[in-house]
């Protein structure tokens, strides 16, 4: 359930604001709303925190080896933000080097084949009125330099000739002297000797080397700062109350949330603590957190969805029972191997053997998992499925558990319909068996969302006759369901024109629900109040609330992908075997037989995970919550608390 909150607006001094907030904080129910503070602390605050992150950033891609794990050092925030500055600083300072290498090296590139230049022999010639300038030229247009020009060849190939040009006179900038070709082009000198380089490279290594030692011996702080992380988050969340609180005169004022069941606990305390507060039902505009209570077996659900960061609504429903629900049986379909799910059931029991035997107390994940783990043996049990084995490949035993109709080991039978005994009519295979259940199971839970609606509004009497909507959104869905049966299992069996079950002509009953139900949601899906004005909306709407019956049949048939999914991963792990059956019998390929049967059939484990997050959830949160009218737009209780 979702737990009722009130809105509570708390009054205090404003020279106590500060002891105020360290108190709520210790009582640990209030929900504050969202404020935006500022000031010069909350700057320093999110720099530290922001610079702590990203020294943990650089710690965490350093690898260490087996036996090398940080250590936990207990320090303080300050000396945790101190050792965080030098991470930083050190890794500006090896970047600066990278940086210094990369330039330097270019510099020695640009002069590989002048041989050792040196700039402060060229300025010491200077002095004694020698002033010499570098020069290139293609090698063909040398003879272009006048004879005025006193030049030295230093080195020449095919393409260029490089030279030093003598001069009695200082050359001025962008200067080209006498008997110079517009060919020639000077080359500027290094800032430093080509040899000052080389050192300054070899340098710049080797405070690298130290700077990565440094940065790794540091590695032993990684706990240090992320505890540190938690507590300036702590003073960002106070200061940020503190400096947004209302103020005005000598008082100030918050505003938050506390649950219902909480209201005691704190009304003792504001009186204990002499604040002023008032408390109200939350409005419609409130922004209101969630917080969900349910008991032990619901609460297996928590970890999924705290994963996908699905809160519904503080208006909408808490769904989390049926989520738990179908997912679980959405989970042993797409699995859908019982041997994959006794591999599932027997880790989870390991690790929860260890938890109590460890006097520790059992994870939730855990208690998912082993539920899981429990619906796919089922799952595989009924179906006759495991680790890919043939029906003539399994004990006896096994095949007896399945459920014939839509068991492998009946693979080949055709089933009359249970309402005839006349096979003229129609038969159904394994294959359509498992349609129909996954069809059957959309019925449900697709109906289950339109009951709670109707049980919702049966009690608003602003919106009594929405119920009405709603009757004819379950009369409809019905309806297409035995369309869908007709339309994708077996037109004969389930036909829409003509053909009875059990003296009713269920087909042309169905078009008439399909019809009749679309005829109340038109009329009443929009009522606020005046039928005419709902009657109105629709039509405005008429494109989407005519799509809208092409949407219940594509959300029952949506549901097809539970059998198409779990076909797949069948077929892979049959496909497994198929490689693996010839290895069988040679003792000299055994280990290679292992490796292709841990190989093969864990990686259909993944892909069959990763289908379940696709297609398991996707039917909760998207086809389920749609009919609800959900939009997951909630956000999780989280008081202010130590």
């Amino acid at each position: 359930m979702i737990v009722p909150m009130k809105k509570i607006s708390l009054v205090v001094l404003e020279n106590e604001r500060k002891e105020a907030l360290k108190a709520l904080r210790k009582l640990g129910v209030l929900h504050v709303e969202e404020v935006q503070g500022s000031s010069d602390e909350l700057a320093s605050y999110k720099d530290q925190n922001s610079k702590i992150e990203k020294a943990l950033a650089i710690l965490t891609e350093i690898k260490l080896g087996k036996k090398e794990t940080p250590k936990q050092t207990l320090l303080g925030k300050e000396a945790a933000f101190d050792i965080a500055k030098n991470i930083l600083a050190l890794t500006d300072e090896k970047k600066s080097c990278f940086d210094r290498i990369t330039n330097d090296s270019v510099e020695l590139e640009r002069f590989a084949k002048w041989g050792g230049v040196n700039p402060a022999d060229f300025a010491e010639l200077s002095e004694e009125n020698i002033h010499l300038a570098l020069y290139e030229i293609p090698s063909d247009k040398y003879a272009l330099i006048g004879e005025e020009a006193k030049t030295v060849v230093v080195s020449k190939d095919k393409s260029q000739t490089r030279f030093v040009l003598v001069s009695e006179k200082p050359f001025a900038v962008n200067e080209r002297p006498e008997g110079i070709p517009a060919e020639a082009y000077q080359v500027p000198l290094p800032r430093i000797s080509t040899e000052a380089l080389k050192k300054e490279i070899s340098d710049s290594k080797a405070r690298i080397v130290e700077i990565e030692n440094e940065i790794k011996a540091s590695v032993q702080y990684k706990n240090v700062l992320k505890d540190s992380v938690s507590v300036i988050a702590k003073d960002i969340e106070l200061e940020n109350l503190y400096s947004g609180m209302g103020i005005e005169e000598n008082l100030s004022w918050i505003t938050g949330f506390v649950p219902v069941d909480s209201m005691a606990k704190f009304e003792s305390f504001a009186k204990e603590q002499k604040w002023a507060f008032a408390s109200s039902d939350p409005s419609d505009d409130d922004a209101v957190p969630t917080k969900l209570k349910n008991n032990k077996l619901v609460s297996l659900i928590y970890p999924l969805t705290d994963f996908l960061g699905t809160v519904p609504g503080y208006h909408e429903y808490d769904i989390s029972g049926w989520f738990l629900a179908f997912f679980t049986i959405f989970f042993g379909m797409i699995f859908g191997d019982g041997g994959y799910g006794a591999l599932v059931t027997a880790v989870a029991l390991i690790f929860i053997l260890k938890s109590l035997f460890g006097g520790k107390k059992v994870p939730p994940m855990l208690g998912l998992v082993l539920l899981l783990g429990v619906a796919t043996m089922v799952w595989g049990a009924v179906t006759c499925t495991w680790f890919g084995l043939t029906p003539e490949q399994l004990p006896d035993w096994i095949v007896a558990l399945s459920l014939p109709p839509i068991s492998n080991a009946y693979a080949d039978v055709q089933w009359i319909p249970f309402w005839t005994s006349d096979a003229s009519a129609g038969t159904l295979n394994t294959a359509q068996n498992l349609q129909i259940f996954c069809f059957t199971l959309a019925l449900i839970q697709l109906c289950v969302a339109h009951l709670k609606g109707m049980a919702r509004y049966i009690t608003d009497k602003q919106h009594r006759l929405k119920f009405l909507g709603e009757f004819g959104s379950f009369v409809q869905l019905i309806g297409m369901y035995w369309v869908v049966l007709s339309m994708v299992v077996d037109g004969n069996v389930f036909p829409l024109m003509g053909g009875d079950v059990y003296g009713l002509p269920w087909g042309t009953i169905s078009i008439a629900m399909v019809g009749g139900g679309f005829a109340f949601s038109f009329v009443f899906a929009n009522y606020e109040g005046s039928v005419g004005k709902s009657i109105l909306e629709s039509v405005k709407n008429i494109i989407s609330v005519l799509l809208g019956v092409v949407n219940v049949f594509s959300d029952i048939v949506s549901y097809i992908r539970l059998w198409a999914v779990g076909l797949a991963g069948a077929a892979i792990s049959g496909t497994v075997n198929t490689f693996a059956g010839p290895l069988v019998g040679h003792a000299a390929l055994f280990i290679v037989l292992i490796v292709l049967l841990v190989f093969g059939h864990g990686l259909n484990m993944i892909l069959n995970l990763l289908s379940v997050i696709v297609h398991g959830v996707r039917l909760n949160t998207l086809e389920f919550s749609n009919h609800l009218g959900m939009s997951w737009a909630g956000f999780k209780y989280e008081p202010l608390k130590e």
